[in-house]
């Protein structure tokens, strides 16, 4: 992803004056946002515009390492500290004294390590795996998250007091769907940048319908899944194929009296639907789990049924649409028992 912020739109003209009244003040941020939105470019345009430029600017996904891995990647680990511990390993707080560290999908953290890192914030200080002594750390947090954190703390999943000495700003990115007029730009930027890397031409976007279709696309992957279709339109020179598989906004409707847009996450329609159509009966085993459980089964049946038909039972197509992976779309075919009508098995 560029480490230019892209787009013209009230979401991102307030994004870049944030980071100009905040990128020299080691305010501690958040950064939230759907996956794909650019929440790492935000992170790099504060990194440039502040004092710590230069200086070491270091990453740590925490949705990719299993929590011990994640806490010696961290904070590091003694000789002997654990079995394979063959020598002393610096951690990320140390490599990055007086730079910045960015905790991307801090939102997967363990509450364990959660309060770990609390306590290396409140002291400004840390302690390697297998270590009693206390190291200073000089060192400028950014978090990201694609979840709510806000709701993570109602459940109980994220510390409220780790939140709250991390959020002092929280920058919040739209989705691309919220922003379209930032669409043009996008595109505009990334097909001069991409034409050059692979060698090709630009595209020539001189159709109008051509932008209408993009722009009325839901991109469920937002700016990421913008790239990569610039990308295979520039390699394949495919234009409309690629445009035949975006389906429009406005066409994606549980039914004709629903207005509201197709979510990324089935489960989110839930918000759609009234309880007497849950279809469970008040009886013995009448619980809250059991209305949930039928009820995001039943809201997955419907959904990918309905994704599923438009599509012409075009499973590739409809795990695009859907925002999930093609094994996982058969796994839901089987488990709905869902079948294609008599003409297409």
């Amino acid at each position: 992803m560029s480490k230019k912020l892209i787009g013209a739109s009230p979401n991102i003209c307030r994004i870049r004056e944030l980071i100009d009244l905040i990128s020299d003040k080691d305010i501690n941020v958040i950064v939230q946002g759907e996956t794909g939105v650019g929440k790492e470019v935000v992170v790099n345009q504060l990194y440039r515009r502040s004092n710590r430029y230069r200086r070491p600017f270091l990453k740590i996904n925490c949705a990719a390492l299993p929590d011990t891995l994640l806490e010696s990647e961290m904070f590091g680990y003694e000789k002997g500290a654990f079995t394979g511990a063959y020598k002393r390993m610096r951690g990320k707080f140390e490599q990055a004294n007086g730079g910045v560290l960015f905790l991307d999908e801090i939102g997967d953290m363990s509450l364990r390590l959660q309060s770990k890192l609390l306590r290396s914030l409140q002291d400004g200080e840390y302690s390697r795996l297998g270590s009693e002594q206390s190291q200073k750390s000089d060192v400028w947090v950014i978090a990201a998250s694609n979840q709510n954190l806000e709701n993570n703390m109602k459940k109980g999943k994220f510390r409220k007091d780790l939140y709250y000495r991390l959020c002092t700003i929280k920058i919040g990115i739209d989705p691309l769907r919220k922003r379209p007029e930032d669409i043009p730009p996008l595109i505009e930027y990334y097909n001069q940048i991409y034409s050059i890397q692979l060698n090709r031409k630009p595209l020539k976007f001189t159709n109008n319908n051509t932008m209408r279709k993009m722009l009325n696309y839901y991109w469920p992957g937002n700016v990421r899944q913008l790239q990569n279709v610039l990308r295979r339109m520039i390699v394949l020179g495919e234009v409309h194929t690629e445009l035949n598989d975006m389906m429009p906004l406005n066409h994606i409707k549980l039914n004709a009296d629903n207005k509201q847009a197709f979510d990324i996450k089935p489960k989110r329609w839930i918000e759609l639907l009234e309880l007497n159509n849950v279809g469970t009966n008040i009886s013995s085993d009448f619980s809250l789990k059991t209305i949930q459980k039928e009820t995001e089964e039943m809201i997955d049946k419907k959904v990918i049924s309905y994704v599923l038909q438009k599509t012409g039972w075009n499973r590739s197509k409809a795990q695009r649409i859907l925002n999930i992976s093609y094994h996982t779309l058969l796994k839901k075919i089987t488990q709905l028992d869902l079948q294609p009508p008599l003409e297409l098995q």
